[in-house]
C-alpha cells in the first residue's frame, strides 16, 4: 500500500490549477545591501535613466508622510477587481522587506485592502504595497509606519471569492512588474527596476546625482551657461 504526499504549490504544474488560479513560489531576493542603497535613489532620478517613460501613473500615496521611502522586492498578485482572497493567501507568503504589487485592475468600487489588513502586513513586516485598485480605513493607513501606495479609495468591502495569481507577471497602473524586480517610490511616485538591471541602474542614477549636483550648484551662483538651450533651438533651425 502507497501512501500519496499533498503537493505544495511550488511543486505543481500549471495544468493542475483551475482555470484563473496560479501559486507561484516567492522569486529570490535582490541582495539587501543593493535595496538599501536605491533608498537613497529618488524615483525621479531612477526614472531618468531608464529613459524617463516608465513608472505608473495615477497612484496616490496614503501613509501620510511624503518623506517616506518604499522601496523592496516585488512580490506580485493579479485579483479579480474587487475580491481581495489571494491577497490574503499572498500574505502568508511574504517575507520581510517585500513589497506587495496588487493588479486589481484600476477598479474603485470595492477595497482591496483595509486596515486590519494593514495590521498583517506590519506585523509580517512588509516593505510597502502598490495597488493598482482601491484601499479603505484611510486614517489607519495614514498613521504611517508602513507606506502604500494606491489608485483611489473607498469604503466598500471586497468579496474573497477569487480566482487570482500569485507571484506571476502583473500590470499595475501602467507598470509592468516581474516578481523579484526592485519597486521604488516616494513622494514623486513609483518605479519598477528589473532585478537583472537593477545594479546598472544604480551606478547610473548615482552619475546622474552628482551631475545635477553641479548643475544645481551653477544654477545658485547665476553661472549656468546660456548656450545650453540655444544651442538646441538653433539645432531646429531658431535664429537664437
Amino acid at each position: 500500500m502507497t501512501t500519496s504526499t499533498p503537493t505544495s504549490p511550488s511543486s505543481t504544474t500549471a495544468a493542475t490549477w483551475p482555470p484563473g488560479y496560479r501559486i507561484n513560489p516567492r522569486a529570490d531576493s535582490l541582495p539587501a545591501d543593493l535595496v538599501e542603497a536605491f533608498r537613497a535613489i529618488p524615483v525621479a532620478t531612477a526614472g531618468d535613466c531608464m529613459g524617463r517613460s516608465v513608472g505608473a501613473l495615477g497612484l496616490h500615496g496614503y501613509h501620510g508622510n511624503l518623506d517616506t521611502v518604499l522601496c523592496g522586492t516585488a512580490f506580485t498578485v493579479r485579483v479579480r477587481p474587487g475580491d481581495n482572497l489571494m491577497i490574503h493567501k499572498a500574505l502568508t507568503m511574504v517575507q520581510p522587506g517585500d513589497v506587495l504589487v496588487i493588479d486589481g485592475g484600476g477598479d474603485l468600487t470595492q477595497a482591496l485592502i483595509g486596515g486590519l489588513m494593514r495590521t498583517t502586513c506590519l506585523v509580517r513586516q512588509l516593505g510597502g504595497l502598490v495597488i493598482d485598485g482601491a484601499l479603505r480605513d484611510r486614517l489607519e493607513w495614514a498613521e504611517g509606519g508602513l507606506p502604500v501606495f494606491a489608485r483611489g479609495h473607498t469604503h466598500r468591502g471586497p468579496s474573497k471569492e477569487g480566482p487570482g495569481e500569485i507571484n506571476v507577471p502583473v500590470a499595475c497602473a501602467g507598470l509592468v512588474v516581474q516578481p523579484g524586480d526592485l519597486v521604488l517610490g516616494d513622494a514623486d511616485g513609483v518605479i519598477a527596476i528589473p532585478a537583472a538591471e537593477a545594479a546598472t541602474v544604480l551606478q547610473r542614477a548615482k552619475l546622474h546625482l552628482a551631475k545635477e549636483a553641479l548643475i544645481r550648484a551653477s544654477n545658485l551662483a547665476g553661472t549656468s551657461d546660456p548656450e545650453r538651450f540655444s544651442a538646441l533651438l538653433r539645432a531646429k533651425g531658431l535664429p537664437v
